[in-house]
């Protein structure tokens, strides 16, 4: 009777393990929370100044329209190559990615001086579909979004469909990264941010930005 008696009864030991046991997925989500709250953010960018904007530059996939007055079968709308360049007729490839707009037009004007006088060359950006940035995690779609003007966070969002039922609103990240392969990343709480508590968190996107809504 006694034997069966310490059996049953729980030692130190025995119940040592059954609180490890039970307290394992408790303890694996506080370092889990731990982890994430420790994760250093960077406060939110000031807005660009209007002039202290860049000069676009073009990139592949780009559309550039190039006209020639008064020569219609010299005017094309191309796309920028892989290889970075655009097809003229006359002067066959042209080296497009990295120019501005004006840059490209004076280089196709000297090319093509050596077949007609005085050309009168215009060229223009008609789609700009080098940049963008991404959005992906609770979101309706997973996708790359091309920045073709001023684009914030909330647009982006709402360009891709919206958020998904269990879309965490809260805890929105912008991971931006930088020339030297280091990456800054943003919060944006969305009902903070539509309830006024969070102004300036709805920054301007920058080309290579990717916008994570977790679940």
């Amino acid at each position: 009777m006694k034997v069966a008696e310490s059996r049953g009864a729980p030692t130190p030991m025995r119940s040592r393990r059954v609180f490890v046991r039970r307290a394992a997925p408790v303890l694996g989500l506080f370092v889990a929370l731990f982890g994430c709250a420790s994760r250093e953010l960077s406060p939110p960018p000031a807005d660009p100044n209007p002039m202290d904007r860049e000069t676009y530059h073009i990139g592949v996939n780009d559309r550039i329209q190039v006209s020639v007055w008064r020569n219609e079968d010299l005017s094309v709308t191309v796309p920028v190559r892989p290889d970075g360049k655009i097809s003229v007729p006359l002067i066959d490839d042209v080296q497009a990615e990295g120019l501005t707009a004006m840059e490209l037009k004076e280089v196709i004007t000297r090319e093509l001086a050596e077949y007609i006088t005085a050309p009168d060359v215009t060229v223009i950006v008609s789609e700009m579909r080098s940049k963008g940035c991404s959005v992906i995690g609770a979101v309706a779609n997973n996708t790359r979004i091309p920045l073709t003007g001023e684009l914030r966070v909330l647009e982006a969002i709402a360009l891709v469909g919206g958020f998904t039922t269990f879309a965490d609103k809260s805890d929105i990240r912008i991971v931006r990264r930088g020339e030297n392969g280091s990456e800054t990343e943003f919060r944006f709480d969305y009902d903070a941010y539509i309830k006024g508590r969070a102004p300036g968190t709805n920054i301007v996107l920058q080309d290579g930005d990717t916008i994570i809504v977790p679940d």
